[in-house]
């Protein structure tokens, strides 16, 4: 039997995996988004930690981000599935049920991107949130602003001007480490990629074909994130 070309593998075609392959797309960008946003949540927390909390929430804020930015995230991934699937089958057991239950593998997958961009974009929001001039918060107070408007007026769009490039890359970076997720069985893009080169005896064909549709993502998630660097600059003169 001929090995079908590689077109034919682009198709959605009985010989072609273009469904997969999109479906695999798919999961990977809903696992990067999945772990970025709970990234931006724990950054906010950890930035405001550094810049305004006491000083046991900075030693616990530089203690994340020093640990999270030091460890490789395969080995977050490891600990968060097989540390999850041990206290899961752990609780399983007192309440009678037998043998090995799984920690769900998209939501390890997602938490561990989670916790590692998190130390990530702490760092990124609490270089933007020192970039922002002394001087417009202190205006900002001067006219009386309550403490919420003053961060939904002045400081959120002033550090998040700041902020874009670097989260921008964060991203970036999240949208590669999900590839490593395949580990946990998720069927993400790399998984289907394998599993087509298993299928087939085709594996160039199909990692060139990974590539590339990382590479179309990664592009135009960029376009994104210079539509929204564009936004939050508004106004601003250019050198």
């Amino acid at each position: 039997m001929n090995q079908p070309g590689f077109l034919d593998l682009l198709s959605f075609g009985p010989d072609g995996w273009a469904n997969a392959l999109l479906a695999g797309a798919s999961m990977t960008v809903l696992i990067a988004i999945a772990g970025y946003a709970i990234g931006i949540v724990i950054g906010a927390f950890g930035s405001w930690a550094k810049v305004s909390g006491n000083a046991v929430t900075r030693v616990a804020a530089d203690a994340y981000t020093t640990v999270l930015r030091g460890i490789p995230d395969l080995l977050v991934i490891y600990l968060l599935y097989f540390g999850g699937s041990a206290a899961i089958t752990a609780i399983g057991r007192v309440f009678g049920a037998d043998g090995f239950i799984g920690f769900p593998a998209f939501l390890a997958g997602s938490l561990a991107i989670g916790v590692t961009s998190g130390a990530q974009q702490t760092e990124v929001l609490r270089g933007a949130f020192r970039a922002v001039h002394p001087g417009e918060i202190e205006a900002a107070i001067a006219c009386g602003m309550p403490r919420w408007i003053r961060f939904r007026r002045i400081v959120a769009p002033l550090t998040l001007r700041h902020a874009v490039p670097g989260l921008g890359n964060v991203w970036q970076v999240v949208l590669k480490e999900s590839a490593l997720v395949s580990i946990t069985g998720v069927a993400e893009l790399l998984r289907q990629a394998q599993v087509g080169a298993g299928s087939t005896g085709l594996p160039f064909d199909f990692y060139l074909i990974a590539g590339l549709i990382y590479l179309a993502i990664s592009t135009v998630s960029g376009g994104l994130m210079r539509f929204a660097e564009r936004h939050f600059n508004r106004g601003v003169r250019r050198a």
